[in-house]
């Protein structure tokens, strides 16, 4: 049950980080906003980091260096799909592919058994983003196309490489692999600004959204963690990938985004196959 409650709570506080996120990155730049992200969540991390005893080795760590770059790739390609696309759309893109992943490396490489309606999930889920990427232009015509979509897809991959690595480590290991996690993540996305010659300084009163953003980001990986070392990866995953649910309810009360009746088919599918793998 506990597995069930951190996971629930971790796709809510995703949703809303990427929306706050998605906000920001509109509104200054891209490496602005998730370098220092980055470092609002290392904050929160370091206050509760010592809260849960430890026993890290090695392995542990380079697990959680290899999500923090996985992440740190996701999260860039994410904000920048938020920026330019539907939040509506990038959002379950992204959880569908993210959950994958994981999901399918717990069923087969750990021997997670998956209940029939579980598996018909995964179908559902995957047939949505089709569904979600289906777009008009204006003369009507339908495209395999919609802003950011692209972006959300290598987004969803990357991500996937995140929630697997970090559940890879081992139980006994704590919160440690996240420390190893943000470290690598924050001096690859410092390293790519500095050879992009891109602005790390947030612009047009962006500095707070942006701080809650990454702490709202932190607490849900430590949620995450908490549900992958209580209970089954691949339910970790999927529930944690519930987030659109959030980050859809807020684009639509405060950005009153609409999308096509298709695209809403799409989201309503995402989300019911979410539903189904987590059941």
């Amino acid at each position: 049950m506990l597995a069930v409650v951190f996971g629930v709570l971790g796709g809510i506080f995703y949703g809303t980080a990427d929306f706050c996120g998605g906000i920001a990155t509109k509104r200054t730049s891209i490496f602005a906003v998730t370098i220092v992200s980055q470092f609002a969540g290392f904050v929160v991390l370091a206050l509760v980091v010592g809260f849960l005893p430890a026993q890290a080795l090695t392995s542990d760590y380079l697990w959680g260096a290899a999500g923090g770059l996985c992440g740190g790739v996701g999260l860039a390609l994410l904000y920048h799909a938020l920026s330019i696309g539907k939040m509506g759309v990038v959002s379950p893109i992204t959880a569908v592919l993210a959950a994958a992943g994981p999901a399918l490396f717990g069923v087969f490489a750990k021997g997670e058994a998956l209940a029939w309606f579980q598996e018909i999930g995964t179908v559902v889920a995957l047939c949505a983003i089709v569904l979600i990427s289906l777009s008009h232009d204006d003369d009507g015509k339908i495209e395999f196309s919609t802003s950011g979509v692209k972006e959300a897809i290598l987004s969803g991959i990357a991500l996937s490489g995140f929630f697997l690595f970090l559940g890879l480590a081992r139980p006994e290991a704590g919160l440690q692999p996240l420390l190893a996690a943000r470290g690598a993540s924050a001096v690859f996305l410092l390293l790519v600004a500095l050879v992009t010659r891109s602005s790390i300084v947030p612009r047009n009163k962006t500095l707070g959204l942006i701080v809650v953003a990454g702490a709202i980001d932190m607490s849900a990986n430590v949620l995450f963690v908490l549900a992958a070392h209580t209970g089954f990866l691949s339910i970790a995953a999927v529930l944690t990938s519930l987030y659109p649910a959030s980050t859809v309810f807020l684009a639509r009360i405060v950005l009153k985004e609409r999308l096509a009746l298709i695209q809403k088919a799409g989201v309503a599918l995402a989300l019911a196959g979410i539903a189904l793998i987590a059941a």
